[in-house]
């Protein structure tokens, strides 16, 4: 498969947008906890492909970004 390839959305999703998302076009992403896995998506076009991450490292990611003041 191609990655520039388009998916479709997944809308029965509870996908959660930053809470440090400014609304105002900036970069963000949106994250949705599915079980065993967590879907990280680009907020401006969500009919591109998702990151499936494992929550053992979403969580060292979230740790890290809280460390380095990102968050």
């Amino acid at each position: 498969m191609n990655v520039e390839e388009s998916v479709p959305s997944v809308p029965e999703l509870a996908w959660f947008k930053s809470s440090y998302s400014s609304g105002e076009g900036g970069e963000c992403v949106e994250v949705a906890a599915c079980p065993g896995v967590v879907r990280v998506r680009d907020s401006k076009d969500t009919t591109l492909l998702m990151l499936t991450l494992q929550p053992k490292a979403w969580n060292a990611f979230v740790g890290f970004a809280a460390e380095s003041g990102a968050v």
